[in-house]
């Protein structure tokens, strides 16, 4: 029996990291005559470093588990790197799309690899490129790059619509007009809100801006090259920016229901310099969804996105944008895979902490597993009801590593005859939650009882918060590398309506096993299902909206946005 836990424990696989790490952190190769006093000197920094990290877990207790867990895979890299650690990176892949740096076309080429790596890097450690980029999408996406960098913040045309903003009305026949994303609930929506909103400019040849808060600022590198994507808040003439809740005053629906805009306003009055649309998951802005509202929305040159949910789904109904979406995307089921693909990166300390986390206890397994477990309040159930319901999925499924029944001695036996020795018959599970719950039964279950076959299982947690803290920057960077540390897997299990889990699936581009949620707060039956698209759910479409502009294909989307495998009142993308 071969059995390797988490961070936290003794027993861990052979540790590597990066070559540039490694370059900064140990000296050349010892010239010959040195090798008594490097050794020395490499023992002394060993000790130093495990004292440090002693230190670190001691005076950091309990509260920030995470954080010395983190710091733990920091210095066990620096460990690995002095004992000369060559990376483990797997770089099979299961279809030969985009299988490159530039991800098949997807990726503007030129950009500093220096500032930050994860972009020209990623496509090493993603395991599936199932779609490549169309022509339509490159060639827009390369206008959209052109368009970025003529009416981003510091360009005189960006100064020039700022002036207009200030004016108090919009004005026709603006070269830049934009869409302005405003952060709203946890990372996970964030980013899914942040894909639509990038799509939606892309089909209304706006300029999409961020108004990035400090806890947001060194999540993400620069996505367009040779410009920028952060709205400068600083002198920005929008008074109060960020709503304080979903029902806001200058919104499309109250400017609508005032007169002030909309297909019956007096059209002597003008045109308001923005609106805010308010597409959070109250969705107070239905009406957005059609044609002839979108009509009215074009004249308007500042749009101030408010939304905490992946409406790309609900594009597809309007009319004005179906063709076009078809032309960018003929598989349905890649939209937010191939824009979540493009438009994030990490920055250079978050993609550090993931590819050290990766690099240490994940690469040298055979498969990889994910398992996310996300628990809300309306569907809450015990933490053994819990652990049930992923064993009766990893069952239903066939995903977890079956466990022998037998005694030591014949698990002993099975593993010899294994010949495990290069990792070809291993497995790494791991497991993203605020709690460890769920770690440490995986970790015991193999720990007991070992798999069949002779298989190797390593369970591993980077973190467990225990609660979310959105409005933290290190809360969020650990979080953003267990959403890449996910998506570089083989296989996930996700907890159904959690955008944590739709977000890491679309990264990795694949259809995961999703657990059904307990409404009831009872183990659903059946425990889960797989996914048959692996696009996002968008959890408040406009049901019930009637529109009156151009019909649209009805046929069309019938057969492409259909119901959600995991939320019955949710609608996603469908091949």
């Amino acid at each position: 029996m071969a059995v390797m836990s988490g961070a936290a424990d003794s027993m861990l696989p052979k540790l590597v990291d990066d070559p540039e790490a490694v370059a900064l952190a140990v000296e050349p190769w010892a010239q010959p005559g040195r090798k008594n006093k490097k050794t020395c000197r490499r023992a002394l920094l060993v000790g130093s470093l495990m004292t440090l990290l002693l230190l670190a877990c001691f005076v950091l207790g309990r509260e920030s588990a995470s954080s010395a867990a983190w710091l733990q895979i920091d210095l066990l890299a620096k460990l690995t790197a002095m004992n000369n650690g060559t990376a483990g990176l797997t770089t099979t892949t299961h279809a030969p799309h985009g299988r490159d740096e530039l991800l098949g076309g997807l990726l503007p080429a030129g950009m500093n690899r220096r500032t930050c790596r994860s972009r020209y890097e990623s496509w090493r450690y993603y395991k599936y490129f199932p779609y490549a980029a169309s022509p339509h999408l490159q060639d827009k996406l390369r206008a959209y790059e052109a368009r970025h960098r003529r009416c981003a913040p510091g360009t005189p045309l960006y100064a020039k619509s700022v002036e207009q903003l200030r004016s108090g009305r919009s004005a026709d026949g603006m070269e830049c007009t934009y869409v302005v994303w405003l952060p709203f609930d946890g990372l996970g929506n964030r980013m899914l809100s942040m894909v639509s909103g990038f799509l939606y400019a892309l089909l209304t040849d706006r300029v999409f801006l961020a108004a990035l808060p400090a806890d947001s600022a060194d999540l993400f590198c620069e996505p367009f090259p040779d410009t920028t994507w952060r709205l400068p808040l600083e002198d920005f003439p929008v008074a109060d920016l960020l709503p304080r809740g979903q029902s806001i005053e200058r919104s499309y629906t109250s400017l609508l229901d005032a007169k002030e805009v909309g297909p019956d306003a007096n059209a002597t009055a003008g045109v308001p310099p923005y609106v805010y649309v308010s597409l959070g998951w109250q969705l107070k802005d239905p009406l957005f969804f059609c044609g002839e509202h979108q009509l009215v929305l074009g004249k308007v040159n500042w749009l101030l996105l408010y939304s905490d949910l992946y409406f790309s789904p609900s594009l597809y109904a309007v009319a004005e944008f179906q063709d076009e979406l078809r032309r960018l995307f003929p598989a349905k089921e890649s939209v937010g895979h191939l824009l979540s693909r493009y438009l994030f990166h990490p920055t250079n300390p978050v993609w550090s902490l993931t590819t050290r986390y990766y690099r240490s206890y994940l690469a040298t397994a055979k498969r990889r597993i994910g398992v996310q477990v996300r628990m809300f309040s309306y569907g809450s159930i015990s933490a053994d009801d819990m652990y049930s319901q992923i064993l009766a999925c990893s069952q239903q499924e066939h995903i977890l590593p079956e466990t022998e029944d037998g005694d030591e001695d014949e698990v002993v036996a099975a593993t010899r005859n294994g010949d495990n020795a290069d990792g070809s018959n291993s497995t790494a599970i791991l497991v993203a939650s605020l709690y460890a719950d769920y770690y440490e039964r995986l970790r015991s279950r193999y720990y007991d009882h070992g798999a069949k076959g002779g298989e190797r299982v390593a369970v591993f947690q980077p973190s467990h918060e225990e609660r979310q803290a959105t409005d933290n920057m290190a809360h969020n960077q650990r979080a953003l590398a267990e959403i890449y540390l996910l998506s570089f897997s083989e296989e996930l299990l996700t907890s159904g309506r959690s955008t944590f889990g739709y977000v890491s699936s679309n990264l990795a581009g694949v259809r995961p096993t999703i657990m059904l949620t307990a409404y009831d707060h009872k183990i659903p039956e059946p425990p889960c299902r797989r996914a048959v698209s692996m696009e996002p759910c968008n959890l408040t479409p406009p049901l019930g909206v009637e529109c009156r502009g151009k019909p649209v294909d009805k046929e069309d989307l019938a057969r492409h946005l259909r119901v959600c495998e995991d939320s019955k009142d949710s609608v996603k993308l469908f091949d």
